[in-house]
């Protein structure tokens, strides 16, 4: 099972060309970034967690924008997003900006999706929270038709683009990782993912996890599918806990970093990179 790191990078704490030659640095597998466009003052939805919304939520980077500066900076390091809002996306230009990045890195992006949690955020994008798992669904299916069609278009019923031509084309098609843990996300992963990207199981859960992710690949096999993958997001962090992820099926855990710093304040990247040497002697 491989070990990365996922973060919420903001404009303050450690920046990202420094945390991704960290990362590659200490062995770890990946580097995965969040996403959120913007918070807004009128949000009701309440925070998942619980509690109140912790301050990088408003002040993270583009991830696709700070991937590419570590992109530039890395050289094994595979590179994704944990995870993108891709309905609140228009997908030609998505399927530009990740297929730029894909080649700029030598092919170690990875776009993990999910429909998101903050409907007064889909709302400032146009996006109808009742709908937005099948309006995501659609986007990976435009996005894939412009990274693999020379003349590709699109007819559906929130996209829709007639033939274009939109290079470069990735290196290889990303993998796109289905995040969620509800009671149909392995019919998304099915239907249009090349992994799934499950967020905070516990130890109380393994067991249940590891009878998912045998049904996942299980039904993966009767449909003449890939094995799908599985990247843990937000793995605790215990030697026991990671023998049990293993055991489960888990490809990957990503750990959370937690975004260290002060607003205003000096940037505690010796931190975030201590932080990282507690997380990399996991591995052993």
């Amino acid at each position: 099972m491989k070990h990365a790191v996922v973060s919420f990078l903001s404009d303050y704490g450690i920046q990202p060309v420094a945390l991704g030659r960290a990362v590659e640095e200490r062995g770890f597998d990946a580097l995965f970034l969040t996403e959120h466009t913007h918070i807004p003052l009128s949000r009701r939805t309440p925070y998942p967690a619980g509690g109140e919304l912790p301050e990088h939520y408003k002040r993270t980077y583009d991830p696709l924008i700070a991937l590419t500066a570590i992109a530039g900076a890395t050289t094994t390091l595979q590179l994704g997003t944990g995870i993108a809002l891709i309905n609140q996306h228009h997908p030609l230009v998505l399927a530009k900006q990740t297929a730029s990045l894909d080649r700029l890195s030598s092919g170690r992006f990875e776009l993990g999706v999910g429909p998101g949690w903050n409907v007064e955020e889909m709302a400032n994008h146009g996006v109808d929270s009742g709908r937005r798992t099948l309006r995501m669904l659609e986007h990976i299916e435009a996005i894939r038709a412009v990274w693999t069609n020379d003349e590709a278009q699109f007819h559906g019923k929130f996209v829709d683009f007639g033939p274009v031509w939109s290079w470069p084309k990735p290196e290889h098609a990303p993998p796109v990782l289905i995040a969620g843990y509800g009671p149909s996300v392995l019919d998304r992963v099915l239907s249009h993912g090349d992994g799934w990207l499950p967020i905070g199981v516990g130890a109380s859960d393994v067991d249940e996890f590891a009878v998912r992710i045998a049904d996942l690949r299980s039904r993966a096999a009767d449909l003449g599918r890939p094995r799908p993958s599985v990247t843990l997001y937000g793995a605790e962090q215990t030697p026991e806990v990671l023998r049990a992820y293993a055991d489960a099926g888990v490809d990957r855990v990503l750990f959370e970093l937690v975004n260290h710093g002060q607003i205003g304040g000096s940037r505690e990247e010796d931190r975030a990179l201590d932080e990282l040497d507690r997380l990399a002697a996991l591995r052993a």
